[in-house]
């Protein structure tokens, strides 16, 4: 049952990500690549659950690498033509221009993202040099382009000061119809680029179907909290074929649905107080029920505007992750100490350790130091914890910020490495951080696939903030190496000589 919800779950990511994303970028439905996607976890999950095989990993391997090729090629040979190839001469970019500077044909380019097709050639060079003094940044050439106008020179101030000075000239003479971009091109050298403002072209129809949705997100709100409360009654023992007899069971569910209650709405919290600081708009958060499983994946927003600044961009995506551990960690320290010590399980019920009933503590780093600190010497070799449902919140909760903190495309960690590192830089971290965890999963760490498949449907790259350029205090980046590592010391194994230091093997 796990394995198939699991699966549904997947699928619908998958569904999302390709509907939505891939479906613009290629002439391929994405029905033909959703099966693509898809087929490697539906043939292990009959045959786990049908025929009662172990997979092989030469199998997998084969799977899994036959659905990537096959979707690369897809997406390839179904690419659409850029917009600018459909207008005229004039308006496309030359042999020259594209050799010359190359960013602009990256997937990291302004061009990529942009979505007003609004012919901007009628802006006089005159009157837009008047926009750029030369004390500030020495504009030498203007690149007029279908979505954008390019403007190449050297910074003469500090990148913080230059921005701010050239964006309140623009608005000034322009008022609100551009979008002023300052990003760092391939060979590092900034530039800035004038991007029609959608909010100023959106139709009052485009505005209404932005609003929020209190309803659905009042629904979902409702849905989680039951979903957490049969969880929580899970972790007690419950059998969920037992509730419709006995439904009042899943109240007994309640210390772990409010404990895990607390980690989101910190989460949720840090998030919108960071929104509001940088006066970024925000919508409400729309939770994720997962009923028979963890009963929540945490909650959707989304921002109702860019972010300005780096700065903005690693706050947005520290915050919530920082106020959840603050609750998750002494939780799960507490719970501990409430827990109980008993004998590794064999047979059918070893598959209960991932069910938050029953965990190894040495299958992570972090859970194998906070629970030798919690239980000391009840804890020995050859014994798993009997999760309090304090305790199941609290990794749940960790668990689930380590995931959304890996250095991926649009998950918090991508966010976070792109303000660290630079958008580039961000972006090869993250393949580099998929093939890791992918190689995780086939090893040492099984209960990381889900995940690892999940992370294949992310792209590594990251939307370019207003201000792409100015660097983060030291402060911001330390903080941010901390958050990262906090990844590593969770979803890795406690190595051998950990394990000897604290007395588990």
């Amino acid at each position: 049952m796990r394995n198939w919800v699991l699966l549904i779950l997947l699928g619908l990511f998958a569904y999302v990500a390709l509907s939505r994303g891939v479906a613009r970028l290629t002439r391929i439905p994405w029905w033909v690549l959703w099966t693509v996607v898809m087929f490697p976890p539906v043939v292990l999950v009959i045959l786990d659950d049908v025929f009662q095989q172990e997979p092989d990993l030469g199998l997998m391997l084969l799977l899994f690498a036959t659905s990537y090729i096959a979707t690369a090629v897809l997406l390839r040979r179904g690419r659409l033509t850029p917009p600018s190839a459909s207008r005229s001469p004039a308006s496309k970019p030359s042999n020259t221009d594209s050799q010359t500077n190359p960013e602009l044909n990256s997937p990291s380019s302004l061009e990529s993202s942009l979505v007003d097709h609004q012919p901007i050639s009628d802006i006089p060079r005159e009157k837009l040099r008047g926009c750029f003094p030369w004390t500030i940044f020495y504009l030498q050439n203007m690149e007029y382009r279908p979505q954008a106008i390019i403007c190449r020179g050297n910074l003469r101030v500090q990148a913080d000061e230059a921005y701010e000075r050239v964006r309140t000239n623009v608005e000034n003479l322009f008022g609100q119809r551009f979008l002023v971009v300052l990003q760092e091109g391939f060979a590092g050298k900034p530039f800035f680029a004038l991007v029609p403002n959608p909010a100023a072209r959106r139709s009052e129809a485009d505005k209404t179907a932005r609003r929020e949705q209190p309803a659905l997100a009042s629904i979902l709100l409702v849905a989680t909290g039951l979903a957490m409360l049969l969880a929580g009654a899970m972790v007690r023992g419950v059998a969920p074929e037992d509730l419709p007899n006995a439904p009042w069971q899943v109240l007994v569910g309640w210390p772990y649905a409010l404990a895990l209650g607390a980690i989101l709405t910190a989460q949720e919290g840090g998030r919108h107080w960071a929104a509001r600081r940088h006066h970024i708009p925000i919508s409400l958060p729309y939770f994720i029920p997962v009923p028979f499983a963890f009963g929540t994946f945490g909650a959707l927003v989304r921002l109702r505007a860019p972010v300005p600044h780096r700065k903005a961009l690693f706050d947005m995506a520290i915050a919530g992750p920082l106020a959840s551990l603050l609750v998750a960690l002494p939780l799960l320290i507490w719970g501990l100490t409430q827990s109980q010590v008993v004998p590794f399980p064999t047979g059918e019920e070893a598959g209960r350790l991932l069910l938050l009933q029953q965990f190894d503590p040495t299958m992570s780093i972090l859970l194998a130091i906070a629970s030798k600190i919690a239980l000391g010497s009840a804890l020995e070799p050859s014994t798993v914890i009997q999760f309090h449902p304090a305790a199941a919140a609290g990794w749940l909760g960790l668990l689930v910020l380590a995931l959304n903190l890996m250095p991926i495309g649009q998950l918090d960690g991508g966010h976070i490495a792109h303000a660290v590192y630079g958008q580039q830089m961000g972006a090869n971290i993250g393949r580099v951080a998929r093939l890791l965890v992918l190689i995780l999963a086939f090893t040492v760490q099984p209960w990381l696939m889900v995940w690892a498949l999940l992370l294949c449907l992310l792209s590594s790259g990251d939307e370019p903030a207003l201000n792409d350029v100015s660097d983060l205090s030291e402060g911001r980046d330390l903080l941010g190496l901390f958050m990262l590592t906090l990844v590593a010391i969770v979803v890795l194994p406690a190595p051998p000589f950990l394990r000897a230091l604290l007395g588990l093997m």
